[in-house]
């Protein structure tokens, strides 16, 4: 008896992203790890977490990076040394409740991290929105000759960073929380107030195992269903942060009982970024490099082809 043909025939494609300095995200033409389905096969693209501050940051992971965690430039060398494709740097410092760094001193540290890793660089600011407005304006206007991820535009705040990534030429996300009809909507923001649509990530907000992780799958899964059906506007490269991993209690408690703290957070974070990466995300951020070793390992083994 012949076995009938089960594979899914789909008419759109995934964009395909320059970000900059020869890597390229996007172009799958079927879900993941589905050989017979996705003939692009360009493997699922890890960032490394880099913070400029550590008043906030998780003593359990900074105790990972063997001191280096003290200086972002040695940082992103050590995630470039870990074979990771790029380098997600947030700019902690830049809060002004802190008054560490100003935007020309973050744009310094941006170039001191360009220069000393070439790889694609995501650059994330404190989360407090005039201030990061200031601070991507200094950015852009410093980094003309290397083409950057500026994070992140909302629906309530997209003019100022997308003004600065089409004057600097960079590429900028766009933040959706968990609504694929708002995804869909920020990415025709985005194009409509002049921002090319080859130059747009889209982050539809990854909740971690434990804290809505099935949900965050599928909308994942719908956004990549609906763009493989031929909607341009969600074909668009997704990109995924599993650091949320970390800030789920169960993760990190010291209880003993739990067992091992770095084992179980490792772990968790490793499974949520497995979950974004099998519903379809194509760049995904991670913090620990336990875990993100192992994801990179996955990603590797499962690709297609």
């Amino acid at each position: 008896m012949k076995i009938p043909e089960t594979d899914e025939k789909y008419q759109g494609k995934i964009n395909e992203t320059d970000l900059g300095r020869g890597y390229v995200a996007g172009g799958a033409d079927g879900m993941p790890f589905l050989s017979s389905e996705n003939t692009g096969k360009r493997r699922v693209m890890i960032a490394g977490e880099v913070v400029d501050d550590l008043s906030d940051y998780p003593e359990l992971a900074a105790a990972m990076f063997d001191g280096r965690q003290r200086d972002p430039v040695e940082w992103a060398r050590m995630w470039m040394s870990l074979g990771m494709d790029m380098i997600c740097l947030r700019l902690k410092g830049t809060d002004p409740d802190k008054g560490k760094r100003t935007p020309k001193e973050a744009a310094d540290l941006v170039k001191n991290v360009i220069d000393a890793v070439p790889l694609p660089v995501i650059v994330f600011g404190c989360g407090t929105p005039d201030t990061d407005r200031e601070v991507m304006r200094e950015i852009s206007a410093a980094v003309k000759d290397t083409r950057l991820i500026l994070a992140k535009a909302d629906e309530d705040d997209y003019k100022t960073i997308s003004s600065a990534a089409i004057a600097g030429g960079h590429n900028v996300i766009a933040f959706s929380n968990l609504d694929v009809n708002l995804a869909k909507q920020m990415n025709i923001i985005l194009t409509d107030f002049g921002v090319d649509r080859n130059n747009v990530l889209m982050d539809p907000l990854m909740a971690p195992l434990g804290m809505g992780l099935d949900y965050s799958y599928s909308v994942n899964e719908r956004i990549r269903l609906a763009a493989l059906s031929g909607d341009k506007m969600l074909q668009i490269p997704m990109i995924c942060d599993a650091t949320g991993a970390w800030d789920v209690g169960d993760a990190v408690s010291d209880d003993d009982g739990l067992g091992s703290a770095v084992s179980r957070v490792t772990w968790w974070e490793t499974i949520t970024a497995m979950a974004a990466m099998t519903s379809g995300a194509d760049i995904i951020i991670m913090r620990g490099p336990a875990a993100a070793d192992m994801v990179l390992g996955y990603a590797e083994e499962l690709r297609c082809g």
